[in-house]
């Protein structure tokens, strides 16, 4: 995160992803009321959570739901814990899965939901509190075949097999309510480290066509959560370099390269700050945008790439946005003024909604897949977006995103003028 996230506002995702969708609709001829169906959510629920905290006390936290489109399937998306995360992050979030889930040829729609809470802050009894009371809210909208969380920033394995266990109680045992959840109970191998991979697989196949160094290539990833440092971990043990990391404390910066499976227990596992790992010199998140390097990695919120935070000063050749919305639509024009490629998030970071969708299957089929299966089918629905998107990147001479836009949008339009709208 920018140390002055400017362009990071309560409106700032929805803002952005409306932004995109304006110009991709306009290149697409869509109607007014074809606009008007793929801004608007289906659905939006706002509801209090109350939870009892370790000290005795009650506290109430606002929750939200929000359905964006159930054109092609079930709504499907995250739940987010995170004190920014209120209803237009939410709905902005939304709308993006509808695109990713699209773009990947998933037969869901797009959701998300979040509470408005410091997950940091909060004992394991405590999550477990808000977890079952803000499910408990929101059952009414859920179901396998309605709409099916997964984690998100905040929120892990663990909160869904709870979120599982209370939605449970209400209809019979529902693994397939939720995904993301552990193995044991139904989860998908590969799940934990999807995003991360899909994002690889699109690193690998850009770096072959267009020439970008991989193998020996330069990485800075900002962001070290689930997506950041499981990326990591892909990367390095490819031989990928990772000069720099850095998560919500500041960043580590190391230009021989991290000692990435040591810093992955250090901060991913053991939750220590980055910048306390002993393999580099401590930087500022503002510094870690002037590193030299072939991809830069932004893996953590959204907006912090913009007119004044990022754009003008990151030194790179490709921009891979494993976050949501990491690049505002200014950041954008200013990045591909100064002749540095974008790849989108809804194709990039869409690997963890493309093993859900596995494991939501794996789920109604009661047949559990291998790593192996997972892996290699992930890589080939990754690999015909990608290759999708570069086609009208080539035809139409359009920016990554515009491309990933309008492939989306037309099959959403598609849906729901087949279902009678």
């Amino acid at each position: 995160m920018s140390d002055a996230p400017v362009e990071r506002t309560s409106l700032g995702i929805r803002a952005i992803t409306k932004n995109q969708v304006e110009y991709a609709s306009d290149l697409l001829e869509l109607e007014d009321y074809m606009r008007r169906l793929l801004v608007m959510p289906d659905l939006s629920v706002k509801v209090e959570v109350p939870a009892r905290m370790d000290d005795g006390r009650m506290e109430v936290f606002q929750g939200y739901r929000v359905q964006h489109s159930s054109a092609r399937g079930p709504c499907k998306g995250g739940i987010r814990y995170h004190p920014e995360a209120d209803e237009h992050e939410v709905l902005g979030l939304a709308t993006t899965m509808t695109w990713k889930t699209a773009l990947l040829e998933i037969p869901f729609g797009g959701a998300k939901g979040g509470v408005q809470v410091d997950a940091r802050q909060l004992s394991t009894r405590e999550c477990e509190g808000i977890t079952r009371s803000f499910t408990s809210r929101i059952a009414i909208v859920l179901g396998p075949y309605r709409d099916i969380p997964a984690p998100d920033m905040g929120t892990n394995q663990q909160v869904m097999a709870w979120l599982m266990d209370e939605y449970s109680k209400r209809a019979g045992y529902s693994p397939a309510v939720v995904t993301g959840k552990p193995v044991s109970l139904g989860g998908s191998l590969g799940r934990e480290e999807a995003t991360g991979r899909g994002v690889m697989y699109v690193m690998q196949q850009y770096a072959e066509d267009f020439g970008i160094p991989y193998r020996d290539g330069r990485v800075v990833i900002q962001g070290f959560g689930n997506v950041g440092a499981n990326l990591a971990l892909l990367l390095h043990e490819q031989g990928v370099r990772i000069l720099a990391v850095s998560d919500v404390d500041g960043g580590l910066h190391n230009d021989k390269g991290l000692d990435i499976p040591k810093l992955f227990v250090h901060s991913y596992q053991q939750r220590k700050p980055v910048s306390e790992f002993p393999g580099g010199d401590a930087i500022t998140n503002l510094e870690l945008w002037n590193i030299s390097c072939d991809w830069l990695v932004p893996a953590a919120l959204g907006g912090v790439i913009g007119r004044e935070s990022g754009a003008p000063i990151v030194d790179c050749k490709v921009v891979v946005e494993a976050a949501n919305s990491p690049v505002t639509p200014i950041g954008d024009k200013i990045l591909e003024k100064r002749g540095i490629t974008v790849l989108p998030d809804f194709l990039v970071n869409a690997g963890g909604v493309v093993v859900s969708y596995f494991e939501w299957v794996q789920n109604l089929q009661q047949h559990p897949w291998s790593h192996e299966q997972v892996n290699e089918l992930l890589r080939k629905r990754m690999l015909k977006a990608y290759q999708e998107v570069l086609k009208i990147v080539r035809e139409r001479n359009e920016t990554w995103r515009t491309a990933a836009f309008m492939i989306a949008l037309a099959r959403v339009a598609e849906a729901e003028r087949l279902r009678g709208q």
